[in-house]
């Protein structure tokens, strides 16, 4: 999902004003942990592990409440995990603990969003649930980092919430930074309210410019191009798939209109090769 996407750029690319929110901390050394874990992998793009001094923080970012395996057990796998794959020192004991806060983004009253521990007959395991639309906007709008979860905290007015976002928006003075910042607010305020209302508040042009954005766009163009080149030639080999990733929207697009005249997988081979000459 594109949410993930935005979540995922933003603690990465900001890691040291999300453990000062979250941990209340200043941090002196972050280091952004690999999402995939040992024994049987498990990865997903909306999980984030940064590792502090002493402590890992691992986010989860929901819009789902119901999960196989359900939240809180997979919240204790994670726990386990981590301990297991980044042990540090700490007090002499080769322990890192492993602090995990779950942030719902869409507002629900399911009971997973309400619950923060795992407990079975010989196991108790607690984290931290954070359900953004109880929020109080003001944190979040004076931190250019935090400012796209702004669009989903407490308000009692759609428009003057995305009025204030707008406004902060404006206020960044690096462009590149706040093309992707915007690019962040749609996505993460398309979970809340209407495309048109949220383009009312914020310039389109400078959300199609962001980083995020055209990553979404250029994944959308791959997985079109990839079912038509499925359907007409089959599986293609992994390789050969690779390469189609690696081209940029624009290629994808004209691939799209040159594979019309493709006879056989040859005619792509040779199509990629010239791309990767050019």
């Amino acid at each position: 999902m594109s949410y993930d996407n935005a979540c995922k750029y933003l603690t990465e690319q900001y890691p040291a004003e999300f453990v000062r929110w979250l941990l209340g901390v200043e941090p002196q050394k972050i280091e952004v942990l690999k999402t995939e874990l040992t024994l049987e992998p498990i990865r997903a793009d909306s999980v984030t592990f940064l590792q502090t001094a002493n402590q890992i923080l691992h986010l989860e970012f929901q819009t789902l409440t119901k999960s196989n395996p359900p939240l809180p057990l997979r919240m204790l796998d994670y726990s386990v995990r981590l301990k297991r794959q980044y042990q540090c020192a700490v007090k002499r004991q080769y322990q890192c603990a492993v602090v995990q806060v779950v942030i719902f983004l869409q507002e629900t009253r399911a009971e997973a969003a309400f619950t923060e521990e795992y407990q079975d007959d010989t196991t108790i395991h607690r984290y931290r649930v954070i359900r953004l639309w109880e929020q109080d906007s003001a944190q979040f709008l004076a931190n250019p980092a935090l400012l796209p979860l702004a669009t989903l905290t407490r308000t009692d007015s759609a428009s003057t919430l995305l009025a204030q976002v707008a406004e902060q928006v404006a206020r960044i003075p690096d462009i590149e930074q706040k093309q992707n910042i915007a690019g962040c607010i749609e996505i993460l305020a398309g979970l809340r309210f209407e495309k048109d209302l949220i383009r009312n508040f914020l310039r389109e042009d400078i959300m199609r410019e962001s980083v995020i954005y055209q990553d979404i766009v250029q994944k959308e163009a791959f997985k079109l191009i990839s079912r038509l080149l499925n359907r007409r030639f089959g599986k293609l080999d992994s390789s050969l798939l690779e390469c189609v990733h690696s081209l940029s929207t624009e290629q994808l697009e004209d691939l799209g209109e040159a594979l019309f005249d493709f006879a056989d997988v040859m005619d792509l081979t040779r199509y990629l090769q010239q791309q990767e000459k050019s």
